[in-house]
């Protein structure tokens, strides 16, 4: 098995399972589940690493025989070893897959951007938009009705 055979294939799996973390965020980001993402969060990272750790060592692995680390030097390296099948297929599996791991990770942002809009105009409907005779104060704590001095005058 060559060098780069044995990147993609393994690149594939890390992938599959990026995107499987990927779709479970999206789950709970549309329930409102945020109890789960902090255990994604830290599954996520720990994957984006090791993705990024694989695309250096392709990029070392096509340097060392004078190609690029895009996909015309990986074209490069296809069309020098016609008959490595498995890395081939690896490489058709990887590519789509790969855009759909970063087209759930910018959906995910997004709905990331909506819950913290709703969450903010939650917020600015209960301290009121006008920051005056706000309900709570910054500890999230509820102050007492207005200025204090309204009971005095009575």
């Amino acid at each position: 098995m060559t060098d780069l055979r044995q990147l993609f294939e393994e690149e594939l799996a890390v992938v599959r399972t990026f995107v499987g973390i990927l779709e479970r965020e999206q789950r709970l980001l549309i329930e409102g589940d945020v109890d789960g993402l902090p255990a994604l969060v830290n599954d996520k990272n720990e994957l984006a690493a090791r993705l990024a750790a694989i695309a250096e060592q392709r990029r070392l692995t096509l340097a060392r025989i004078g190609l690029n680390a895009d996909r015309s030097g990986v074209a490069s390296w296809f069309a020098a070893h016609p008959d490595d099948e498995g890395a081939r297929v690896a490489w058709a599996e990887l590519l789509p897959l790969a855009t759909q791991a970063r087209e759930l990770n910018q959906l995910n942002g997004d709905l990331i951007q909506l819950r913290l809009q709703h969450n903010k105009q939650a917020i600015e409907a209960l301290v009121g938009s006008s920051g005056a005779g706000g309900l709570y104060g910054p500890d999230g704590q509820n102050k007492p009705g207005g200025g204090g001095r309204i009971l005095d005058s009575a």
